[in-house]
């Protein structure tokens, strides 16, 4: 007989099951990145920035060459994160740099969410390292960018077939709150979606103004 019961599997992420680590958000970065459009990539950014840092998630920041060529990090990302320090490199791939691996041994997860520019070059390095050392990596693609669609999408079909998880910033966001009783994080997840959700966050607006009307009733 079927043996059914409400748990959640265990392949969806929580606040503190994982590191999120974000690379690379840099201008000089976004000025070639042709797979997503700016707008849309600073407002996916965002998206997982706000909620990695209301839902407390161990988060890690990383540049490359960030005073002498690529500029600096995302405001969507700095202001989510005030005091955390941002790990400059010089390698592209963050897994052969030591203070990078350091940060991720001090905070001690094997479950890894990456998100960043450029996919091919930049995502695609620390997932395979990550996966060939035994980690549990999961990435988002839509808060990625690449140089062109082309780029983008082999590097999301070579992770994918290393193992890794692809998932996309709203999806982020939503897997956090999971359940619309929380309410101690509900004002956070709506908020965020209403800012940087796009025509969803548009529709939480509508309801909340028109009618009052919330997910958890």
């Amino acid at each position: 007989m079927l043996q059914l019961k409400p748990a959640p599997g265990t392949t969806l992420l929580t606040p503190k099951d994982h590191t999120l680590i974000l690379i690379d958000y840099q201008s000089q970065m976004a000025f070639a990145t042709r797979s997503i459009d700016a707008v849309e990539l600073r407002n996916n950014a965002a998206i997982i920035s706000r909620a990695a840092a209301g839902f407390e998630v161990s988060t890690v920041l990383t540049t490359v060459a960030e005073k002498s060529f690529s500029g600096p990090m995302f405001d969507e990302i700095r202001a989510a994160f005030p005091k955390h320090d941002v790990l400059d490199r010089t390698s592209m791939n963050s897994f052969e740099d030591a203070a990078v691996v350091r940060r991720l041994n001090e905070i001690g997860k094997k479950r890894l969410v990456m998100a960043g520019l450029w996919t091919s070059v930049c995502i695609v390095g620390p997932v395979l390292s990550a996966l060939e050392q035994g980690c549990e990596v999961y990435f988002i693609s839509d808060a990625s960018g690449d140089v062109s669609t082309e780029a983008h999408e082999r590097a999301v079909e070579r992770m994918m077939q290393a193992g890794a998880r692809p998932m996309t910033s709203l999806q982020y966001l939503l897997e956090l709150q999971r359940d619309w009783a929380r309410a101690n994080t509900y004002g956070l997840t709506t908020g965020i979606a209403a800012q940087f959700g796009g025509a969803y966050g548009l529709g939480i607006i509508y309801a909340k103004t028109m009618f009052g009307g919330s997910e958890g009733h």
